[in-house]
């Protein structure tokens, strides 16, 4: 159990025990063991093939058998998926038995609450309408219980809050969860029509299709990883003294914009153009960027190009989107005086509004060769003096509103440090501006 804390292995001991107090009525429980077992194998196959070839899991089987059977019979169907389950990181039995243990309780939960609405006799009846009231409710039990869980070991072994965890495991869980109890309702019900087991089979082909959409579009998600990567990490290798400033920039585009209460779409191609603000300075002689100094006016004109060579690098880059304008843009200002097109105020794309805040809040707090690292306290003064004429305000009251809250827990590269300097005894009146 290498790198599981203490706490947390009391945890999964806990959890373990959980789950052999919902087996423990079975000896007395009276089912269909044919049923157990083909469900149990059908979830097994089904499982390892969802996760070697596509990107989910086979919870309608679960969740048929927790609509087919007796809650103790229904928490046995995961139990051979979960203990012969892939595992890709250390330590594999510690995660197995974590894997199972939790499974049982949650098909459990979900199979007792359905049990307890009659939801079974519904289902015997094929009286859909009615049986979508217990199924639902299970489902979300089920839901409920995985968040608790797997929240629960978040909250030990990586020492994250834990109303967090939950509150955000939980929403992601419960629309593909729901979906998948839809299925399992109706394996359940045609399982008990004249038709049988093999109609019910017959469900699971359409999950296959959305488990294989699912899948290319997590390998496309990978690909655009990927590719903006490898582009990060050149501005990096040619730019060694900013390592890392492009990932805090996303970090800090993104908590703005969520903070503005942008959708999860627009946060991520916010992200994407934080990360990707400067890749312009590929386009830039590395002298430049490395001196020592001030620029000269020769200088600073060649270093303003690089918002346009990082526009031209991403153009044939379709998934950013809006992301292209903010990297052209992030070094417009609010009163017209910024480059490369000289916009003012709402001419300015909301995007780059967002980048240029938290590309200057970053460059103000890392040490760079020309100037040294400030407290977050005095970036965030000196971003509030210059809301208007540099910054648009809203955004700088976002950053200002969220760090307050939360605090800012920058992301830092494994070969970087940050260190603290006390702030210069001069302020500009552009921070962080000119790079």
């Amino acid at each position: 159990m290498e790198g599981i804390p203490t706490r947390a292995r009391a945890y999964v001991v806990c959890v373990v025990l959980g789950a052999l107090l919902c087996l423990s009525p079975l000896p007395s429980v009276r089912a269909p063991w044919w049923a157990v077992l083909l469900l149990a194998a059908l979830y097994a196959g089904g499982e390892r093939i969802a996760r070697r070839r596509f990107a989910g899991t086979c919870y309608p089987v679960l969740l048929a058998g927790a609509f087919l059977l007796p809650p103790s019979a229904a928490a046995l169907v995961p139990l051979p998926g979960a203990l012969f389950s892939l595992v890709e990181q250390r330590p594999f039995l510690l995660r197995r038995i974590w894997r199972a243990a939790h499974l049982v309780i949650g098909v459990w939960a979900a199979s007792r609450v359905h049990e307890a609405l009659d939801g079974q006799d519904a289902v015997e009846a094929s009286d859909v309408p009615y049986a979508l009231l217990p199924a639902g409710t299970a489902v979300l039990v089920f839901c409920l219980v995985f968040a608790a869980l797997d929240g629960g070991i978040l909250a030990l072994a990586e020492g994250l809050p834990p109303l967090r965890c939950w509150r955000g495991l939980f929403l992601r869980s419960l629309a593909p969860v729901g979906v998948h109890g839809l299925a399992g309702l109706m394996m359940a019900v045609l399982w008990r029509s004249p038709y049988g087991p093999v109609a019910a089979l017959l469900v699971l082909f359409p999950m296959g299709v959305s488990w294989w959409v699912f899948a290319q579009y997590h390998r496309e998600r990978a690909a655009h990883q990927a590719t903006i990567r490898a582009l990060v990490q050149a501005v990096d290798i040619k730019d060694g003294y900013t390592r890392g400033h492009s990932e805090r920039v996303g970090q800090a585009s993104m908590l703005i914009a969520r903070e503005l209460g942008m959708d999860e779409g627009r946060i991520e191609v916010l992200r994407f153009a934080g990360i990707l603000h400067d890749v312009g300075k590929l386009g830039v002689p590395t002298r430049l960027l490395r001196k020592d100094g001030p620029l000269t006016p020769e200088e600073r004109r060649v270093i303003e190009l690089h918002p346009e060579y990082g526009h031209e690098i991403t153009r044939g880059i379709s998934f950013l989107g809006e992301a292209r304008s903010a990297i052209l843009h992030h070094h417009e200002r609010i009163d017209g005086s910024g480059y490369p097109y000289g916009l003012a105020g709402s001419q300015i794309p909301e995007c780059a509004r967002v980048v240029a805040v938290a590309d200057a809040f970053d460059a103000m707090t890392s040490t760079r060769s020309y100037s040294r690292a400030r407290p977050v306290e005095v970036a965030l003064e000196e971003l509030q003096r210059c809301a208007g004429a540099q910054f648009d305000p809203r955004m700088v009251t976002a950053l200002v509103r969220v760090i307050a809250r939360d605090g800012w827990h920058p992301v830092v590269t494994a070969d970087e440090t940050r260190p603290t300097v006390p702030p210069p005894a001069h302020v500009p009146d552009r921070p962080g501006a000119r790079r």
